[in-house]
């Protein structure tokens, strides 16, 4: 057996340890503004929850084991002491994962990610109307457990509101867990299904995904491709260029003169299998 003494070993590959091991984790899909009103949208897997009277929830922001800065998320809570965890499912996780993309601050990532953002009733900050539950929520205190790079900012939050989508709920008024479909965090990229067990999800772009808010309005208003289609097709740095898309065309008569429609369809198909390229190429055939 492999023995480690956490103090011996760089933080990174602790980090790596700690991740591959403690799973699958539940995700706090976390809205909160800054003190001029913009808001911000981030995922984290250091969450669950710790009491139900008060209903305590608590999830840390971690410094950057790389390079030692605090998330805006953080910022935020401390300065507005309001924030809304929103629960990620099947079908918004995509989308999530492309918001964990280290934008600048002040860019929403609501917008990034083509997810709505939903007013609150309690709390300044919004909710993603797609997510299944949302639990608006007051700050009570953080915890700080180090300065260094790796360390956890444990937030502590009391839910003072949440909302359920009826579309969940079983026919006894409680949360139905195969028609939530819960999605968890694992180590490395790899994500739990609840109800059908592991998946991989590529990592967001360390140079920036484009974002849902640049894909042109009729992919984006699409009846075919999901919230989950766009988000993969917004995790890409930069389109194929007009030469790449007519060397495809070359390639591949047989998407050449289709409908919309059939695009989006083959586009899907391409996503399915995880070929993000080829899809953006089927989608800006002419």
């Amino acid at each position: 057996m492999l023995s480690i003494d956490p103090k011996n070993i760089p933080t990174q590959k602790l980090h790596g340890y700690l991740l591959g091991a403690v799973a699958p984790r539940p995700i706090a899909f976390a809205s909160t503004i800054d003190e001029n009103g913009v808001p911000n949208l981030s995922p984290f897997s250091f969450f669950n929850v710790f009491g139900a009277n008060p209903p305590i929830m608590i999830f840390s922001p971690a410094r950057s084991v790389r390079a030692n800065t605090t998330k805006h998320t953080l910022d935020n809570a401390e300065a507005t002491k309001e924030v809304v965890i929103n629960i990620v499912n099947y079908d918004i996780v995509q989308q999530m994962s492309l918001s964990s993309t280290m934008y600048p601050k002040g860019v929403n990532e609501f917008e990034k990610a083509g997810l709505t953002m939903l007013p609150s009733d309690e709390v300044k900050p919004f909710r993603v109307a797609e997510s299944p539950v949302q639990f608006e929520c007051k700050v009570n205190d953080v915890i700080y457990t180090g300065s260094e790079g790796g360390a956890g900012n444990l937030i502590v939050c009391e839910v003072v509101k949440l909302h359920i989508n009826e579309d969940v709920l079983a026919e006894d008024g409680s949360i139905d867990q195969y028609k939530i479909d819960l999605v968890a965090r694992a180590g490395g990229s790899f994500y739990s299904r609840a109800r059908d067990g592991f998946f991989e999800i590529p990592k967001p772009l360390s140079t920036l995904g484009i974002g849902v808010d640049r894909i042109p309005f009729e992919i984006r208003n699409s009846k075919v491709l999901t919230g989950n289609n766009l988000g993969m097709l917004g995790n890409i740095e930069q389109l194929p260029t007009e030469n790449d898309v007519n060397n495809f065309a070359k390639e591949q008569q047989r998407f050449v003169g289709v409908s919309e429609e059939k695009k989006h369809i083959f586009a899907q198909e391409y996503l399915e299998n995880n070929d993000v390229e080829s899809a953006w190429k089927v989608l800006l055939l002419k």
